[in-house]
């Protein structure tokens, strides 16, 4: 089994939720795109589960975010995930490492020509943002939130519930892609 929309939709609900609102639809697809893929002992085997996973998904506040999932691609951005996020004040590029911010008062207004090259270097308009704080590794970091947790006899953000939510994402995202249609996410409590 397996699949990018089973590995990844479930993070992509915890890192939407969190960041901006709880997701109520989703508009998917997901595809194959190497079906020939080779083992660790070198036999050729035909891959069935979904190499990609693109996606729309419909936050409340009708935020609206799009993510492209995918192990059949070659990076080319400044790490090998990146967030942009766009708003009315401002932009901002988020990895796991950095973030670089260009806020609507430092915004350019190019002229697009179609007939001629660009003589504008778009990437040092923006600002990168200084680390004030160092961060341990996030896996670790959730580990020990929830043996502190477990430790003081209190609830932890990450309960039942979430997963739940995570996993009805993956259903949705997988009815979508099969249908060919948007879905609505039936509302769990966090």
């Amino acid at each position: 089994g397996g699949g990018m929309t089973l590995d990844m939709y479930c993070h992509w609900n915890y890192v939407l939720e969190n960041l901006f609102g709880r997701v109520e639809a989703v508009s998917s697809k997901a595809v194959t795109h190497i079906h020939e893929r080779w083992d660790e002992q070198g036999n050729r085997y035909e891959a069935t589960a979904d190499d990609a996973a693109y996606g729309i998904f419909e936050l409340e506040g009708d935020i609206i975010a799009q993510i492209n999932s995918s192990w059949a691609v070659r990076v080319d951005r400044g790490e090998l995930v990146e967030f942009q996020v766009d708003g009315t004040h401002g932009s901002a590029v988020a990895g796991l490492f950095g973030c670089k911010v260009q806020p609507r008062v430092n915004t350019p207004k190019p002229v697009w020509n179609p007939d001629l090259p660009t003589d504008q270097d778009f990437a040092s308009q923006w600002t990168q943002i200084p680390d004030n704080q160092e961060f341990t590794n996030g896996f670790r970091a959730q580990w020990e939130q929830f043996l502190q947790d477990v430790a003081a006899g209190r609830p932890h953000g990450y309960d039942l519930a979430a997963g739940v939510r995570g996993l009805q994402l993956v259903d949705a995202g997988l009815l979508s892609s099969a249908e060919g249609r948007r879905v609505e996410i039936e509302k769990v409590a966090p």
